[in-house]
């Protein structure tokens, strides 16, 4: 068995940033930047009013009066000069005139007319939003995160209506065992649900990637064969159950024969002991365990990841660090992942850590990290977590 740390660089070592596609913008949110937009234009291209009021020069004393000779508005500036003494009636977003040097908000004019009288005193605020006071062209953005939607707006407003993208990376998903039945099918003595692959496909989707689910592999070494074969062209496959040494336990065996380029068999942690991955043809391979919080917890840990990594990110998972609500007895000989929730006091280790148990998975937040050997803690001792988030 390898220690966890050592596990994680071995799988990330097995894939790289995929390649580029270009989308349109339309269809750009979740979707990770190939490379930097630059922009085409400034942003506001040109000086323009914060407010509505009247754009004039100079700065206005209480009593001043200005003659309004035109207009401008949004879209439709007042292309002539103003003159001292001059004012024009302007709109939020409208160019501020040439000549004009601020604008005065209406709330502070009384107009008669064609006349305007500054009633108010004026400050430094000149109500102008200059060329390029958001960005200028030229300006690279590289958010190096999933485009959000403040992104796509920022996108848009720098002249852009597709964008280089990375490719979505297929990572297709099997599920093994004969004792294995799809959510809506009639459950046979022996059988249970099928609910594994559902969870990790719905979590690499959310990381980012295209997950196929494939056909339930039986405990036969030609059903595996077949099944992997399917996800011969994805640039991931995971398996899920058969990664351990039973006497059903077929992955290693069948993969090794198809020309696995194994990495290593067994992590030291819990739950997801029995974890194997490798290079298989042209894609990588992770075996996870058939247990569903082991397998769940193990994509979370270490597929998703893997898919951040393809997509050009810093790989996860993010660790934080919060006191414990509650004491916990001494760990075990393995680094252990157990499910917690944040409370207002801290950490709370949920008593029930059984890697069959997914209500406990659904009703956690965090995977508290117990070091090998870690002695019993004390409520309010300090212990790193993973924010757990599985869509």
């Amino acid at each position: 068995m390898i220690p966890v740390a050592e596990a994680r660089a071995r799988l990330l070592a097995l894939v790289a940033p995929v390649g580029a596609e270009t989308v349109a913008l339309r269809r750009a949110a979740g979707r990770v930047l190939a490379e930097a937009l630059v922009a085409r234009d400034a942003a506001p291209p040109f000086d323009a009013s914060a407010m509505d009021g009247y754009a004039v020069r100079g700065t206005p004393a209480v009593g001043d009066g200005f003659a309004v000779v035109g207009e401008a508005a949004a879209g439709a500036p007042w292309t002539e000069t103003l003159e001292y003494g001059e004012a024009v009636r302007i709109f939020t977003g409208a160019p501020i005139p040439a000549g004009a040097t601020r604008v005065v908000i209406q709330e502070d004019v009384r107009r008669v007319d064609a006349r305007i009288v500054v009633e108010a005193p004026q400050d430094e605020a000149t109500h102008v939003r200059p060329a390029g006071g958001d960005f200028a062209a030229g300006y690279r953005f590289d958010p190096r995160r999933p485009l959000g939607p403040a992104d796509v707006a920022l996108a848009a407003a720098m002249g852009f209506d597709a964008v280089p993208v990375r490719r979505r990376p297929v990572v297709a998903v099997a599920m093994t065992g004969d004792e294995l039945r799809h959510p809506g099918e009639a459950l046979t003595p022996g059988a249970i649900r099928a609910s594994n692959g559902y969870g990790i496909a719905a979590m690499l989707e959310a990381a980012g990637a295209e997950a196929r689910l494939l056909p339930i592999a039986r405990d036969r070494a030609e059903s595996l064969r077949d099944v992997l074969a399917l996800g011969a062209d994805a640039d991931l496959v995971v398996t899920v159950g058969g990664a351990s040494v039973g006497d059903h336990d077929l992955v290693a065996e069948v993969a090794g024969d198809a020309g696995l380029d194994l990495a290593f068999h067994k992590v030291r942690m819990r739950p997801g002991k029995p974890l194997l991955a490798g290079r298989l043809g042209n894609a990588a391979l992770v075996g996870l365990p058939g247990n569903p919080v082991s397998a769940l917890v193990c994509a979370m840990l270490f597929v998703v990841p893997m898919v951040e990594r393809m997509l050009g990110l810093d790989p996860g998972p993010r660790i934080r660090r919060a006191p414990l609500a509650a004491p916990v007895g001494p760990n075990g000989p393995r680094e252990h992942y157990a499910r917690a929730t944040l409370t207002p006091d801290g950490l709370r280790i949920a008593e029930r850590q059984d890697s069959s148990l997914l209500t406990v998975l659904a009703e956690a937040d965090a995977l508290a990290i117990r070091p090998p050997d870690d002695p019993a803690r004390g409520a309010g001792e300090v212990l790193d977590y993973v924010p757990l988030r599985l869509v």
